[in-house]
């Protein structure tokens, strides 16, 4: 109930952004499939965006090559504390012409994060206007990765197993990422990051040969 809750504040946000960003994402001339506003409207309420941090982990871990983690948030926040292998373009700079071909491709999975989900998910709207695909949004941010991933919690003794299961991964992934690394110095928003539960895996695509390691 808890997570539905927020998600419906999630939505509501977005909704309210949807506005401002599609007025303020440049026209594109380059790309004839940007997103109309319906368009965009559908894939927000969908919630299609968003990758569970356990999905992420499990990546990292198995150091998947479709994965490429963005950081927006600012530089000082990234060289503080960022995900093994992330990459920073600051939500500022992220209609920026030197971040297109990192944006705007079809061989990886972007997952952009910030300490929460506004930021990222800020950024992914404004990317997704202009029609760029394979973007996705690490729901929660980085408070939620700490959360789960870095300081999980067990779960009572009364759980089923595969809350058990789901806990011992948790764990192993966290000391093979870093458990105990500094926690993000920010919070997006006054209100705790959703707690999501565990989603199907996203489909992924083949990683074409010679293409980015």
């Amino acid at each position: 109930m808890f997570a539905k809750l927020n998600y419906r504040v999630i939505i509501s946000s977005l909704l309210i952004l949807l506005g401002l960003i599609i007025a303020a994402v440049p026209e594109n001339t380059t790309k004839p499939n940007k997103l109309t506003s319906l368009q965009m409207l559908e894939e927000i309420k969908s919630g299609t965006q968003f990758v569970q941090s356990d999905q992420v982990a499990d990546m990292l871990i198995n150091k998947d090559p479709y994965l490429q983690l963005i950081d927006v948030r600012t530089p000082e926040e990234y060289d503080q504390f960022h995900l093994p292998g992330a990459i920073n373009v600051p939500l500022d700079n992220i209609l920026s012409d030197e971040w297109i071909d990192i944006l705007d491709q079809d061989v990886r999975m972007n997952v952009l994060y910030s300490n929460g989900t506004t930021h990222s998910n800020q950024a992914w709207m404004l990317i997704r206007q202009l029609g760029y695909s394979n973007n996705y949004v690490l729901e929660g941010g980085l408070n939620y990765w700490v959360e789960t991933i870095l300081s999980p919690a067990p779960p009572p003794s009364t759980s089923p197993g595969d809350e058990f299961a789901k806990y011992d991964f948790r764990k192993g992934a966290g000391m093979a990422l870093g458990a105990g690394a500094v926690t993000p110095s920010q919070q997006e928003g006054s209100s705790p990051a959703p707690k999501p539960t565990i989603a199907t895996k996203i489909k992924k695509k083949k990683v074409a040969s010679g293409g980015c390691s």
